[in-house]
């Protein structure tokens, strides 16, 4: 076990900040939680959707024969259970389902390749899903098991199994520098401790959270879970992608309190469609770092008691820190990340030494919402989550790559990524892995893979190629990736070059290939 070197000012800093513990249900399974809450709120409305409605014990009745129809097929606890759904009341219910059956969800997007859907299934360990039509007639799917909806039948009542809060409720995938994605384990009682008693806006019965990001990305665990395991309202957004005036209205029809946007999208609407945001009670906003000349607008637009800054890896349970925005100071050059929020303890570590006030060092997190580790892979469990003495204290660290300072008031301020990961729209991307697809590629030479960004403070992939052929085609290139891929991992722009130049140091020189690009607009907003 290491033991962190540190002053007394570091340690009382650390201290201060730290004081996070709120009570919450750490002993309770998410299942075991809904139930409780159904079974005291049962009319209430769970989820809507469009025109449809479920209430809490409708939700509850049908996750109940979804999970008794997954045991009888033969479901232990402990398995993994692709969900192969769009976003809609099923996909909802059958997350729930799964967890109550005691097994974990794991979240698969079907426009994915086909060779990554398959590599997610072997890594988990998973051979059934469920699914609708779509996924039954997925000739990619056929060799796994399959449940369905449409199969379930009467109400048996709620599955008496005793899930543990330490166990796994679902597993999502992050992006893996050596071409392999990382799967991230998440524990029932990461998402308890996400969602209850949260020090980053308001949660109970009358919220009305609106449900946009896809179920492979974990903001949605925050979206969906946030809402129902504290009786309120989730609202399903009815499109597959977000236009500004369509979001608008369903704010405004649904009367949305509690929202959450990536860094890009919020700065769009901002721009395009101010008045969205005009009637939601909190917008929390990350994924990115802030745009400070967004922020100002916002800030005039709306006041100073709504927006609040998140920030946190998945590897912590979708957030680790926030930061409400009441002001700008003039001489901020970035905005903060700001303190941990409930039941979650923050580190700034540099060298084996823990950071004072004024100091700059990598972020390091704490407390229940961490994952046990990456799926099968013990040596970058270790490189990035290790135990530790701190003073008198005990903790198991996670390591998350990100450089931060204190400000004077204690709230961190972010300076970036540690190595060359990104996060674009909220997902994290490895521009490692990218340019290792590009190099695997025949008739790629040599690739460099970085982001542009455009005025609207979104960002973007382009990657420059040395090419190994005179044939060698950018379209070609791409659809290549693609089929290796998510589409958010593959560049926008792919540009033919002679070289790739080089610094005085010896790196590949980042500016000057960004300047040979030639000007093609910002890049279209499609959000998850």
């Amino acid at each position: 076990m290491r033991t962190l070197e540190l002053d007394e000012a570091a340690l009382a800093l650390h201290e201060r900040i730290n004081r996070t513990r709120e009570s919450y249900p750490e002993h309770l399974a998410v299942g075991e939680l809904f139930a409780r809450i159904a079974a005291e709120r049962p009319q209430a409305i769970a989820l809507r959707y469009r025109e449809r409605e479920l209430s809490y014990a409708q939700l509850n009745a049908q996750a109940n024969r979804l999970a008794w129809q997954l045991l009888a097929r033969g479901v232990q606890t402990g398995d993994v259970i692709a969900v192969v759904l769009p976003r809609s009341p099923e996909l909802i219910v059958a997350l729930l389902a799964i967890l109550k059956a005691g097994a974990s969800y794991l979240p698969i997007d079907p426009a994915w390749p086909e060779q990554r859907i398959h590599e997610l299934f072997r890594q988990t360990a998973c051979d059934c899903l469920v699914g609708d039509e779509s996924a039954r007639r997925d000739p990619r799917l056929s060799r796994y098991r399959q449940a369905s909806l449409d199969e379930a039948g009467e109400d048996p009542g709620n599955p008496p199994l005793e899930v543990a809060a330490d166990a796994i409720a679902y597993i999502n995938f992050t992006s893996g520098s050596t071409g392999t994605p990382k799967g991230v384990p998440i524990p029932h009682r990461g998402i308890t401790r996400l969602v209850c008693n949260a020090r980053y806006a308001r949660l109970d019965e009358n919220s009305r959270l609106l449900q946009m990001a896809p179920v492979t990305f974990d903001a949605a665990t925050f979206e969906i879970w946030g809402a129902l395991l504290l009786g309120g309202t989730c609202v399903l957004y009815p499109d597959a992608f977000v236009r500004a005036s369509r979001l608008q209205r369903v704010l405004q029809e649904q009367r949305i309190s509690v929202l959450f946007l990536t860094t890009a999208l919020f700065n769009t609407l901002v721009d395009e469609a101010p008045q969205a945001l005009a009637g939601v009670d909190t917008v929390l906003t990350g994924g990115e770092a802030h745009s400070l000349r967004h922020m100002a607008k916002a800030l005039a637009l709306y006041g100073t008691e709504r927006i609040v800054s998140v920030y946190g890896p998945t590897e912590s349970t979708t957030f680790a820190t926030f930061h409400p925005v009441r002001e700008l100071r003039e001489e901020d050059t970035a905005l903060p990340i700001g303190l941990p929020i409930q039941n979650t303890r923050v580190y700034l570590v540099d060298g084996g030494r823990l950071c004072g006030p004024g100091q700059s060092g990598e972020v390091c997190l704490a407390g229940p919402g961490l994952s046990p580790g990456y799926l099968g892979l013990p040596e970058s469990t270790r490189e990035r989550f290790f135990e530790c003495r701190i003073g008198e204290r005990r903790e198991r660290l996670y390591r998350t790559g990100d450089r931060c300072y204190f400000r004077t008031d204690g709230a961190l301020v972010f300076q970036g990524r540690m190595d060359d990961q990104v996060k674009i729209n909220g997902f994290r991307i490895e521009l490692g892995e990218v340019a290792y697809h590009l190099n695997r590629h025949p008739q790629v030479r040599q690739s460099f893979v970085t982001v542009t960004e455009a005025a609207h403070g979104e960002k973007a992939l382009v990657a420059f190629v040395v090419a190994a052929a005179p044939s060698c085609c950018p379209q070609r290139l791409r659809d290549d990736l693609a089929a290796r891929l998510p589409g958010y991992m593959v560049p926008g722009r792919i540009q033919l070059c002679a070289s790739l130049p080089l610094s005085a140091t010896g790196k590949i020189d980042r500016r000057r290939l960004l300047a040979t690009l030639q000007p093609s607009g910002e890049p279209a907003h499609e959000h998850q």
